[in-house]
Parts: structure tokens; sequence; C-alpha cells
């Protein structure tokens, strides 16, 4: 009990500090955003604390936290809500409920969460494919993949992939009335990199890859070996997702040895072995010119840290590694960008580099966005910005699906 009373007013302390650090200008709603910003901060400071002094895990103190906005599976007068597993992995179906003369269109979501936390069971995220169903007269599919770190990688990937595999089986479309032309894989986040590779893989497996129209990405995470990019140093403490916090949970997924955020956060993790991978992902090269400023380039330090894990040379990891050939695969698709997001510029390359093999893009960047927005939309703190990036979306897949 005394640890908790301890916790409160330290908290309440910190977010008193952390409520007025500075806000872009042209962030919509500033103290809406200034508050979820303090919040975040103060949760990810008691997390350390917490840990540190051996109470629980870091990532275990956001889980308990993130758990009070989790819904069920509740049905409306549109839409059939069930909570159901495709190959051992929990989803969560969507089924309109009007009847259709034609085969309806498919959408499969995957939620981000850095790896380590979040459910298609937020608030939020059932809204959005809650909305997606409805106004596209579609099936939606949410996917729980195994969490780590008791789960590390590749293991979220093949949950993912099997929850796919299961769902493009031409008996399940049968059973769900899907047209097998019209079906789209889509994500955040880390969400955004589970999706991507996955459709990546989909695209060598001749069963499968017809059956994938689209890829929807939404400020996607897709890569781990370069953590000095333009947006990684202009959105180092936020808002909401600084650097810090992402690699402190993105870290768990690969492994529990602390030398892994050290490394990581100084971008000098990668091994010597891997400096032909960099040209995949030189932001020299692949940023448009107006996000790279005053950025100069330096060739990464290899080899510094001892600490090494094979994984960061996996392009199940890092899907910007792939070469130009395996993109020239891809089906059509959307990604969309904020400018204050440590991640802005994994989703920017990957706009460069899939228009320069001729697939068929479309890019949203969102000038006054930030990482995360789409989570404060079934929140206590609503706001704006989350339902214009939804509505983007949703208009993007009725007229491109």
């Amino acid at each position: 009990m005394e640890w908790k009373v301890l916790c409160v007013g330290l908290t309440f302390v910190l977010f008193a500090y952390f409520i007025y650090t500075p806000m872009p200008e042209n962030i919509e709603e500033p103290w809406k955003v200034r508050i979820m910003d303090a919040v975040v901060k103060c949760t990810s400071f008691v997390a350390k604390l917490l840990e540190n002094i051996g109470i629980m895990r870091y990532e275990e103190f956001f889980t308990m936290l993130m758990e009070l906005d989790y819904s069920q599976p509740i049905s409306d007068e549109n839409i059939t809500v069930t909570d159901t597993t495709f190959s051992d992995i929990p989803v969560r179906l969507y089924l309109p409920k009007r009847k259709s003369e034609r085969k309806r269109r498919a959408v499969i979501f995957i939620h981000g969460g850095a790896f380590v936390l979040g459910s298609f069971k937020q608030l939020s995220y059932d809204f959005l494919n809650r909305q997606t169903a409805n106004k596209l007269d579609a099936v939606v599919v949410g996917a729980d993949y195994r969490l780590a770190p008791q789960y590390q990688f590749p293991v979220a990937l093949d949950d993912v992939f099997a929850v796919v595999k299961h769902f493009l089986q031409d008996k399940i479309l049968e059973k769900y009335g899907v047209d097998p032309t019209r079906i789209c894989i889509s994500g955040d986040s880390c969400g955004g990199l589970l999706a991507t590779k996955v459709i990546q893989l989909m695209q060598n497996n001749p069963e499968f890859k017809d059956k994938i129209k689209a890829q929807a990405l939404l400020y996607p995470h897709l890569q781990i070996i370069d953590t000095s990019t333009p947006s990684y140093q202009e959105n180092k403490y936020g808002p909401i997702l600084s650097k810090d916090l992402g690699i402190q949970l993105e870290c768990l997924y690969l492994t529990t040895d602390k030398r892994c955020i050290e490394a990581v956060e100084a971008n000098q993790h990668m091994p010597e072995e891997s400096r032909h991978l960099f040209k995949f992902v030189n932001w020299s090269i692949f940023l448009p010119e107006k996000f790279k400023k005053n950025h100069v380039y330096s060739e990464p330090i290899l080899g510094r840290y001892d600490f090494r894990n094979p994984a960061l040379m996996d392009s199940r990891l890092s899907p910007l590694l792939v070469s130009d050939i395996e993109l020239q695969k891809l089906p059509l698709t959307y990604i969309l960008t904020c400018q204050y997001d440590i991640l802005r510029d994994d989703g920017l390359m990957y706009v460069t580099r899939l228009r320069n093999v001729g697939v068929q893009v479309t890019h949203d960047h969102i000038e006054n966005g930030f990482h995360g927005a789409l989570a404060y939309m079934g929140s206590m703190v609503h706001l704006r910005i989350g339902i214009r990036l939804k509505d983007k979306y949703i208009s993007w897949l009725d007229e491109n699906l």
C-alpha cells in the first residue's frame, strides 16, 4: 500500500513538471496533447522506478493501465462483433449485418504498441475497425499477436502471418462472403511493420499473392538499423512517443539485455558486417529535401558496443532492407506519416523506394500530426486529429479497395 501512495504522489509531481513541455506551434488542441504527453512521460518514469526497485517490470505497468481501456465485443444494429481465433491466434471479427448482393471487401488490421503493448480490444482500435466495417460494408479482422518480452522476435510476425494465411483460405473467404480480389492488410506503428513484412512474404507465395489488393500503413515503423534519422533527432522528446520510450519498448522484442537499449539509443548497435545494409535506409538519398533541413548524413559507427543480435540484420524486423526487385511485386499502397514522429522518416523513405520501382502509392503527410494520434479517438481525451486520420484512411480504402 505504501508504494502505491508513493507512486501516486510522485506521479502528480511529475505530471506538473511534464505538463509544461514545449509543444510545436501548429499542434491542434495543444492542451489536450500536453496532458496526454505528460501522462505518457509520467507513466514511463514511474514504470522505470518500479522496475528498478523490483516491484514490477517496466512494460507491466504500461499494460496494467492500458487494460483499463479495453472493450468488449459488443454488436450493434449494423455490425456483428465476435471474438474468436484464427490458427489459435485471437482475432476480433466485424461482420456487416445488412444483406449484400455481391461479395464484400475485407481488411485485416494489425495494431501497434512496439511489439510489447496493445490489443484489438483497445477502445480506439475497436472504434476504428467498427467504423471501417460500417463505412465500407466490409469484413474487418483485428488480430492480437503474442507480445514481448514473453514472446520475442519473430513470434509477433509468425502470429500475424498465421492469421493472414488462415483468413485467405478459399473456404474462409467463402464463409464470410469476402471477395478474394479485394483484400487489404493494414496496420499502425509496429503493426504497420508487421503488415508490411507479411505482404512482402505473401508476394512470394503463389497461393496467396493475388488475394492482396492493397496495403495501408499508418505511421509505420519500418527499420531499426538507423536511429539517427532527422525525425529521430527532431522528435527525440515527443510529443507522445519519445526516442527513449520507443527504444525501451522495442528492444524488449529482441532481448531483455539492457545493453540493447544503450546501444540502440547511441545508434551504435549494428555489427561490422552490416555496412552493406545502410544503402537501403540512407535518408540522404531517400528523404525529400524538405525533410533533410540542415541535417548531415554520417556513416554509422559499427561494432562499438559489446552487444550482438542477428535479428538486427533481418528484414523481418526492418522491412526497408529488402531489395528493389522484391519491392516491385508489392500491391497498391497507402502510407500516412506525421511530422512530429520519430518514425516519420521510415514511412517517407518507403514512399520514395516504392515509387522508384513503380508501385502505385498514395501518401498523406500530416503536418501537425504526431505518432499514435489514432489512439485518441475512443479514450477520455478525444482529439480531432485522430478522427481526421481515421477519415483519411477509411476514405482511401473506400476509393481504392
